[in-house]
């Protein structure tokens, strides 16, 4: 086994060279690719179960389906936690095996979870989300660092903002045709596994930064315990401001994407198509916004893009959702314009903003970290509203009355964090641009 490993190793290392030799369109192409396909499948594994309805089922006094998402959200939660530590000291060496191996967990889950009667499964569907709640972070460790960055996520943007939908398609075609809903979140599973493990296979294969990767973006190197509390101690503030805005921002996304079934049935309209062809316009539009980044050199300036992309999406959600509520724009647009607004916002801080943000401060870090101690903020967010919507509040809210309710004060709350995070960085990096000039006078 250990002379198998070792062969593999240097199999792929031997790819990883000759892919190296070849010219950067390549390799972005490549690479990105990969990326979508990895992450594109790990929602096969995720989200299918959200299109059943189980309908007349309870447990802890609550709808059955409303449980099973709180609980894979709460595994997810769990999994942020353990990945700001996890993810920002894993070795590159490690990332494949890890991501393979936390998604085989996560099936094995789906097996027993159709297999245990209703409602008793409901423990599956936690080890479900601990078990997938690393995996964007050892992903995106492949794609972070370049000056390519920019477009390696553009191709991440569009499959998990396009897969979500899609998978839930497949779910619903699969119940349509009668197969058990228990038993549906398996079977899509199992179909993409073999997808996920080739596409994790070429991700792995893909070449390192280069030295003028390094050079415009900085090295992004494992960190220690103290490392990580030096890099809070400096920067800290910022960074809770900025946190404000993704938790609110997390909580709008899950809402949409968790009960989109009961959003859509709440306006009068069932069709499983359409929960593929929202998000495809929206993830096209953002894939694009994402991608013209690239054409910003300069990092500094970058960073200020997303942050004006941020404010940008925020309006766009009151603005939309106020013209909805107006009878102004219908469902379907409404959809469109509010979740393009949600990802304006959301998807900065899942795809550059921290990449830029850390190739302007120069500091010795890594997206792993930063983004997984926003991540697990934004998950324990959502966690609160479901805990919310389901056991503190009197009067019974639909989701689609809950999510129009917090279009206004969230977005509020957002862009004013993001203006004093937009100060606290601009004074932090002036300061350092003042002693990098003493530095070279």
């Amino acid at each position: 086994m250990f002379v198998n490993m070792q062969f593999f190793e240097r199999f792929c290392e031997n790819i990883s060279d000759k892919l190296a030799k070849k010219s950067q369109l390549f390799t972005t192409i490549f690479l990105g690719l990969a990326a979508f396909c990895t992450y594109s499948s790990m929602y096969a594994f995720r989200k299918p179960f959200t299109a059943s309805t189980f309908a007349n089922l309870e447990i802890f006094g609550i709808d059955y389906k409303v449980a099973l998402v709180f609980f894979q959200l709460l595994g997810y939660t769990t999994a942020k936690a353990i990945g700001i530590k996890f993810v920002s000291e894993t070795k590159p060496e490690n990332r494949m095996k890890y991501i393979i191996g936390l998604v085989a967990l996560s099936l094995a889950a789906l097996l027993i979870f159709s297999i245990v009667p209703a409602p008793d499964n409901w423990p599956f569907m936690y080890i479900n989300g601990l078990a997938l709640g690393m995996i964007y972070g050892l992903v995106f460790s492949y794609l972070e660092g370049r000056k390519v960055t920019e477009i390696l996520s553009a191709f991440l943007v569009v499959s998990f903002i396009v897969s979500s939908g899609f998978m839930k398609s497949i779910g619903r075609y699969l119940i349509e045709q009668n197969i058990d809903e228990s038993t549906m979140p398996f079977i899509v599973g199992l179909l993409f596994f073999p997808v996920f493990c080739l596409s994790s296979l070429a991700l792995n294969m893909a070449p390192k930064p280069s030295e003028s990767d390094i050079e415009s973006r900085s090295a992004r190197e494992p960190m220690t315990s103290a490392e990580r509390k030096g890099f809070l101690n400096k920067y800290g503030i910022g960074l809770f401001f900025l946190i404000v805005v993704y938790i609110c921002m997390t909580i709008f996304r899950d809402i949409r994407d968790n009960f989109s079934v009961e959003i859509w049935a709440a306006m009068g309209i069932s069709n499983g198509a359409l929960l593929t062809q929202t998000e495809l316009i929206i993830g096209l539009i953002i894939s694009l916004n994402i991608a013209f980044g690239y054409l910003i050199k300069d990092n500094t300036k970058a960073f200020y893009f997303n942050l004006f992309f941020i404010v940008f999406g925020c309006l766009l959600i009151i603005i939309s959702t106020q013209s909805f509520l107006n009878n102004f724009t219908s469902p379907f647009w409404w959809m469109v314009l509010s979740g393009l607004g949600i990802y304006l916002a959301y998807i900065p801080f899942n795809a550059v903003l921290f990449d830029r943000l850390l190739a302007v401060l120069k500091e010795k870090a890594n997206i792993g970290f930063i983004f997984y101690l926003a991540d697990f903020c934004g998950y324990l967010g959502s966690l609160c509203v479901m805990i919310y919507q389901n056991y503190l509040q009197k009067k019974n809210i639909s989701w689609l009355k809950l999510i129009t309710d917090m279009a206004i004060w969230l977005p509020i709350i957002s862009i004013g964090c993001v203006i004093i995070s937009f100060i606290y960085f601009q004074r932090k990096m002036n300061k350092k641009y003042r002693e990098q000039e003493l530095q070279l006078g």
